[in-house]
């Protein structure tokens, strides 16, 4: 019997993070997580996998994600990177800190993961695959979250680089933006707002991310697969 699929998965504490992480060690996957709090290590004992207490925005916490998954595991296939909220506010108002705050929570999280995991995933030639949690209004961008909007049409750009580049590799990206999930409290308005009359479920959320990450999907990289239950009006 092959070794069994390992996957990384960061801000796993709670949320979609989690959901992700239990799918995917439902699916059978070894998983190593990370979030800033130590409720990812009870997670990673309730999983069978292995946790981190680290930062997104820190590369020598997302170094030692990754060695860990190497360590305990040996190998690295699939990668969920999963972040907090960026810092809101009036478009005029936000501070230059609050920018780069963002670009390193949305951004740079993501190139910096891909830097450590693609050699990896090539040495090993077995492919890979990479999804990034993004947002709805990474297109259709929304006055309630300027700093994420803006920055993750921007990791929207960067996933089409990188599924380009490295499609030979067997090495795929995508990215899923959700909707409003049930991890947020409930808003009337914004329930009313969306089509299918609901908030979304995390695990819909990751359902949808283990499919990414599976054989089942080798074909689709570089794409926006939106899980917003028709909140977003483009086509």
């Amino acid at each position: 019997m092959g070794k069994k699929m390992v996957a990384i998965v960061t801000a796993a504490s709670q949320g979609v993070g989690a959901a992700c992480a239990k799918e995917l060690a439902h699916k059978g996957y070894e998983v190593a997580i990370m979030s800033r709090s130590q409720a990812c290590i009870e997670l990673a004992v309730e999983i069978g996998g292995v946790g981190l207490v680290g930062d997104v925005t820190c590369v020598d916490d997302l170094h030692g994600l990754v060695d860990l998954a190497m360590s305990k595991f040996g190998r690295i296939d699939a990668v969920v990177n999963n972040t907090g909220h960026p810092p809101k506010g009036a478009l005029l108002e936000i501070s230059d800190e609050d920018w780069h705050q963002g670009l390193d929570l949305v951004m740079l999280n993501v190139v910096r993961m891909s830097r450590l995991v693609t050699p990896i995933m090539q040495k090993q030639e077995s492919g890979g695959a990479i999804v990034n949690i993004s947002t709805f209004a990474a297109f259709e961008p929304s006055e309630s979250f300027p700093v994420s909007a803006t920055l993750r049409a921007a990791l929207a750009g960067y996933t089409k680089l990188f599924a380009d580049q490295f499609a030979s590799d067997g090495i795929r990206m995508n990215c899923v933006l959700p909707g409003f999930m049930d991890s947020f409290p409930t808003d009337e308005a914004i329930r009313a707002s969306i089509p299918m009359g609901r908030y979304g479920q995390v695990e819909e959320i990751a359902k949808t991310v283990a499919f990414l990450l599976s054989s089942e999907a080798g074909y689709i990289t570089g794409q926006n697969i939106r899980v917003d239950g028709g909140l977003t009006r483009s086509v």
